[in-house]
């Protein structure tokens, strides 16, 4: 069974990937990855720590946030922003929009809980929702954000790549090849739910959100509609870990040896240039590109960067604890 997402030209120029993360909608997509068994020698250690933390009003939320299947949508809407702003766009959701919300999730998921249909109506219920919704995060997605917030960039460089040598469509092919299929003028999004239908964007587009819990595609409704999709699938992370420092709390282990003044302005450089080959940043500065693998490896190597290799070229983005480096005050 497919999701078909049917395109016009407006749509297509239209179409765009994720400019910032998107806490709720990636919250929802890890409630899901908790409840199911993919990725395990991933995941499975992350799974047992999260449920060792929850708490009983994360727990109802998961309860309206299965491995598979639909869920209310105003839980986790495809939009950037802080975490506490959200979740106060949450709580202020209107009652006849979470009515709506609830009554659409019944009909494709008989095994609702009982006392989801009152939400709309008790309005103690859904402040408790609420939050769970909170609580979720802080345990599922908060000690991580760091490092998806590296994944994201690393993966933003990769379709900005597709998307200036093969154009929208490129991008579309390749975003998600296992689970998304590009027939022109038709994007086919295959379901595990079952899901069969027809979604016509109506000249608004179609916003990509890569995702680190996502392990196929999710289709979401809305303003903008949005296809999640995993961010940087060819690479192999290893099992999902807390940051052991978070970016601007302190220098990382080793930062003398950054101090030498090539490998400052190559730092620099890949910030003021993300997304810029090895070829280009040994042009840029002024170095030969043996000079520019050997310092990337270095910095790399110490997490002030990320590299990702895009047919015959390696790709380099600042992570956020290289930012916090060069926006560190200069008497640290």
């Amino acid at each position: 069974m497919v999701y078909r997402i049917h395109f016009t030209v407006q749509d297509l120029a239209r179409t765009r990937v994720a400019e910032a993360p998107m806490p709720l909608h990636e919250l929802e997509l890890a409630a899901r990855a908790l409840q199911s068994r993919c990725r395990p020698a991933r995941l499975d250690a992350w799974r047992r720590r999260a449920r060792g933390q929850l708490s009983v009003q994360a727990r109802a939320v998961l309860a309206l946030m299965p491995a598979v299947g639909c869920s209310p949508g105003f839980l986790s809407p495809a939009r950037a922003g802080g975490v506490e702003e959200l979740l106060e766009q949450v709580r202020s959701t209107p009652r006849e929009q979470v009515r709506a919300g609830v009554l659409a999730t019944a009909r494709c998921r008989p095994s609702l809980p009982v006392w989801a249909r009152r939400l709309a109506d008790d309005a103690s219920l859904f402040a408790e929702l609420c939050t769970g919704l909170g609580h979720l995060h802080a345990c599922l997605l908060a000690p991580y954000w760091g490092r998806f917030t590296e994944q994201l960039a690393v993966d933003r460089t990769l379709r900005l790549q597709q998307l200036l040598t093969g154009g929208v469509e490129d991008l579309l092919t390749r975003a998600n090849p296992q689970w998304m299929r590009w027939k022109a003028p038709v994007l086919e999004v295959r379901m595990v739910s079952g899901a069969d239908r027809d979604l016509y964007l109506g000249g608004e587009g179609l916003l990509l959100v890569p995702s680190m819990f996502g392990a196929r595609a999710a289709v979401t409704e809305g303003r903008p509609h949005a296809v999640s999709y995993p961010a940087c699938p060819s690479q192999r992370p290893g099992e999902l870990t807390p940051l052991a420092c978070v970016p601007g709390q302190g220098r990382v282990p080793g930062v003398s040896m950054l101090l030498g003044r090539t490998r400052t302005v190559v730092l620099t450089t890949i910030a003021e240039h993300e997304g810029c080959s090895t070829k280009e940043l040994a042009a840029r500065a002024g170095i030969a590109p043996a000079s520019a693998s050997e310092h990337a490896t270095v910095l790399r190597e110490a997490g002030l960067i990320c590299s990702l290799r895009h047919r015959n070229s390696v790709l380099h983005s600042l992570t956020p604890l290289g930012l916090a480096l060069l926006n560190a005050p200069e008497d640290v």
